[in-house]
Formats: structure tokens, C-alpha cells, sequence
């Protein structure tokens, strides 16, 4: 009878490569930085906008009302002042409610942004601490070093690894990314950020029925939060001198790959760099799941032709790719705004309808509007090969959709296609006045006309942003 070693083994392939990235890669991209300001900017006026929404705002603050934290987290737009695990819930959940921050898609998607609920509290809290004890804050280039390297570590493991297959959702990979950045701003060693992400990789985790029908709801909008407060948590935990576990992905029969991963170790086709933030997806015309973006896109310019005749329509064709049809290809009844926002079929409807899409055509009082379903009935759905080759193509990375409407005379509008949202590295020259537009629409929902003013400013200039103390930024978000 042989016995089972307990040699204490090596710390995992993978796990020792975030941890020596997180802990000591050096960031030399200026378009990395350029771009993380950009989805700084984006993020913070996601979140400001959820706060519009009662669903939102109803799981935001303490977790007993009336708690106070000395020195606490700020959470933008809010007098909110809570320990760093609740702050980072609560960030990350304003910031990812309306499904309107940036993307990533490849074999996993997900919203690397998600990230800054644990990076804004975490850098908040240690800023302050320091301070404190007379030392000095961390500055804003922390924050953005931090999300440069969690889009990366989250996007580069969702390159050829797709989780949503064995039905686990996308947000462990925020967990992860974030336990890592969160342990190397409280200040870990290349060590304990190993250990906070073998915590990461052994944790629970979240399996995606709460996406797709018939259990969609608003779970997702806070799952993400929910991921970024548990990595604040074992950071903390880890800092405090609590053990990690080296082989938490390859122990056998126990291991992340054995138990969750059907055996299958993960794949990593590219080192950590900056690949991911200098192409991330921003969502920058329409609050849609990203698969949806183009065909949203292609719905508005076809609405000046089919608006006075929607009784008419006898088929709206849709040509998409193979992740839309598996995620987004919905039919039957709605049930509730996070239900439609995952509805291919609905978002293009809108669209047609319309000729915009907004987070309010999610809700109740839009979504009884008979003309809507009576649309949806009309549509088909096919893959066409050349979008699915080309979404997963790494020099392309498109999203393509097209749409053509048919009418019951027989005729039909022209076939309109769009392969690169708005909101794509391709179209960044045309999608960043967009998206600062969109900022300011977003803090006018808030923030009083001096708050704004000086909220754009500290944006203004790249340099001075860099080098501003993140403790007296996000007290300059707070109400």
C-alpha cells in the first residue's frame, strides 16, 4: 500500500507567475496608462449612474446601518464611510450594476473594471492609514498600475480558458486579480500575494446560473462586487499572517483544476504585460452586454426606416457570432431589467423601436410596452462562421453583428453590418470624446455643477492626476 506524500510542494506554475508579475512587473506602456485613465473615468461614471436605480442603491452601505469606520473607505457619490471589504462591495457593485463598464471577451468574458472596487478601497484605506501614522499616501498612478495589471491578469487567463463552460462565472478571475493587487498595495510581499491567490483559487465560487434563463437576475449586477469584497478579505487575512497553499490548482482529486476545471490545467498563451487594457472593450453608446453592442448599433441606424412600420416587419434577421447566440439568444417571457439586458432579441428591439438605448428601457415601465415583444417574435438568429473566427482571432478581436429587416410586401431594408463597436482599440480616436461625454452625463446625475466641475478637472491634466494622493481624490467624490 503506498502512501500519500505530504511534501510540501512548489507553489503552482500559475500562481507564482501573477504573484511575480503583480509583485514586480514594470509597466512601461503609456497607452496602458492613457487608456486605464480612460476606464478610471468610465468606471467612476458607471457607478454614479447606478445610483439612480432603487435595486442599486438598496445593498450600498454598512452592513449594520449607522456603523462608522474610523478612517473608512469613501464610496463616490455617497456619505458612505465603511471598512475596506464592504467598501470594495459596494464600489464594485455601483460600478458593474448596469452592465455600461468595459469588457473583455475572448474563451471567459468579463469586465475587468470590476477590479476597482477592491483597487479604490484598498488604496483609500492604506492611504489613509499612512497618513495617519505621519507616512506618505499612495498616489494615483498606484491605482492605475493596479488596474493595469488586473485587467491583465484576469484577461490573459480568460484568453484560451473558458470557465463559463464548466459553469463557473467570470468573476473568480476578479477575485483573483484583485486578492493579488489588494495584498501588493496593503503592502504583501511577492509571498503573501501568492498566498492571498491560492486563497483566491480555492475560495467558493460562483457558478453562473444567475445569468442565463431561466434564473436570470440581478445576482450579476452584484456578483462582482460581491468577488471584489471577498479578495479584500483574504488579503487582509493573508496580511495578518494567515497561511496559503501552493498547490491549490494542481493537488490532485482536491486541486481548483480536479474538482472545477474537469481536470484541465489552465493555459496561458502570452506573458503578463499590458496586452489587455490596451485593447479593452468600453461601452460607450449603449448599456449592453457587449455581444449585443454592434447589433444595438446596427438596430439604431436602421430605426429612421422601420419605426412607422413595425407592424410591417415580417422577419428581423440577425447574423451574429457563436458566444452571442450561447449567452444573449433569449425567447419567452422577461421577468426582470437583469433578464433583458442579457436578451439579444430585446436590446436590438429597443433599438429599432427607439432608436437609442438606455438603462431606463430596462425597467418595468418601458418593458410593458406591447411592441417590444411583438418584435421579438420576429427575429432569427444565425451564426455566421467568418464573426465567430474573427471574435477569437487575437489581431482582430471583433464583435460582429448585422442586421436586416424584412417586410411582409416582400421588400426589405439593406443589410447592415458593424464588426468593431464604438467603444473597440480600433476606434478609440472616435470613441473617447464619446466616452468623456459620457462621464459628464453620467456625474450630472449627481454631483452638483461645482463637485462636477472640479471632479473633470483632476482628469484634465495626465501628470498632475498621476501624482494626486488617492486618499484626497475619493474624498473629492464623496457627497
Amino acid at each position: 500500500m503506498s502512501h500519500i506524500s505530504n511534501v510540501r510542494p512548489e507553489t503552482d506554475a500559475v500562481i507564482a507567475k501573477i504573484a511575480d508579475y503583480a509583485d514586480q512587473y514594470r509597466i512601461n506602456s503609456a497607452e496602458a496608462y492613457d487608456t486605464a485613465r480612460y476606464c478610471l473615468m468610465d468606471s467612476l461614471g458607471c457607478g454614479i449612474l447606478a445610483l439612480r436605480f432603487p435595486a442599486c442603491a438598496k445593498l450600498l452601505g454598512p452592513v449594520i446601518p449607522g456603523t462608522t469606520v474610523p478612517g473608512g473607505v469613501r464610496v463616490p457619490g455617497t456619505d458612505y464611510v465603511l471598512d475596506p471589504i464592504q467598501g470594495a462591495f459596494n464600489i464594485g457593485t455601483m460600478i458593474r450594476w448596469l452592465d455600461y463598464n468595459d469588457t473583455w471577451l475572448a474563451a471567459e468574458w468579463g469586465h475587468p473594471s470590476d477590479n476597482l472596487g477592491s483597487i479604490l478601497a484598498v488604496a483609500d484605506h492604506v492611504s489613509q492609514k499612512r497618513r495617519s501614522q505621519g507616512g506618505e499616501p499612495l498616489l494615483m498612478k498606484d491605482v492605475l498600475t493596479s488596474l493595469i495589471k488586473t485587467h491583465e491578469i484576469q484577461g490573459v487567463l480568460a484568453l484560451e480558458n473558458s470557465f463559463n463552460r464548466v459553469g463557473l462565472d467570470h468573476v473568480v478571475l476578479v477575485k483573483v486579480a484583485s486578492a493579488a493587487l489588494s495584498a501588493k498595495l496593503l503592502g504583501g510581499s511577492r509571498a503573501q500575494i501568492a498566498d492571498a491567490v491560492s486563497q483566491a483559487w480555492i475560495d467558493g465560487q460562483s457558478l453562473r446560473t444567475y445569468r442565463h434563463a431561466p434564473n436570470t437576475g440581478s445576482r450579476k449586477s452584484w456578483a462582482a462586487g460581491d468577488a471584489c469584497g471577498r479578495a479584500v478579505k483574504l488579503a487582509l487575512m493573508t496580511m495578518q499572517g494567515e497561511m496559503g497553499y501552493p498547490s491549490a490548482l494542481t493537488a490532485k482529486t482536491w486541486g481548483f483544476y480536479d474538482v472545477l476545471f474537469k481536470g484541465k490545467p489552465f493555459s496561458l498563451p502570452q506573458p503578463f504585460d499590458s496586452y489587455v487594457m490596451e485593447n479593452v472593450l468600453f461601452k460607450i453608446s449603449f448599456p449592453a452586454e457587449f455581444h449585443a453592442q454592434t447589433a444595438v448599433e446596427c438596430a439604431v441606424k436602421l430605426h429612421s426606416q422601420v419605426k412607422d412600420r413595425l407592424d410591417d416587419i415580417k422577419e428581423v434577421r440577425v447574423h451574429t457570432h457563436e458566444s452571442a447566440l450561447r449567452i444573449i439568444d433569449k425567447k419567452g417571457p422577461l421577468h426582470n431589467p437583469a433578464d433583458r439586458d442579457h436578451c439579444l432579441q430585446y436590446m436590438t428591439a429597443i433599438g429599432l423601436i427607439f432608436g437609442n438605448l438606455e438603462a431606463d428601457h430596462y425597467e418595468d415601465a418601458v418593458a410593458s410596452d406591447p411592441r417590444i415583444d411583438a418584435l421579438r417574435d420576429k427575429f432569427t438568429m444565425k451564426e455566421e462562421p467568418r464573426y465567430t473566427k474573427e471574435y477569437l482571432d487575437p489581431s482582430k478581436r471583433s464583435i460582429s453583428n448585422a442586421v436586416q429587416i424584412f417586410f411582409k410586401d416582400g421588400t426589405s431594408t439593406e443589410k447592415v453590418e458593424v464588426e468593431y463597436p464604438i467603444g473597440h482599440r480600433r476606434r478609440r480616436k472616435e470613441g473617447i470624446p464619446e466616452l468623456v461625454k459620457k462621464l459628464v452625463n453620467n456625474l450630472k446625475t449627481r454631483y452638483p455643477d461645482e463637485k462636477r466641475a472640479a471632479i473633470m478637472a483632476s482628469f484634465s491634466d495626465p501628470a498632475k492626476f498621476e501624482n494626486m494622493p488617492v486618499d484626497k481624490w475619493m474624498e473629492l467624490l464623496t457627497l
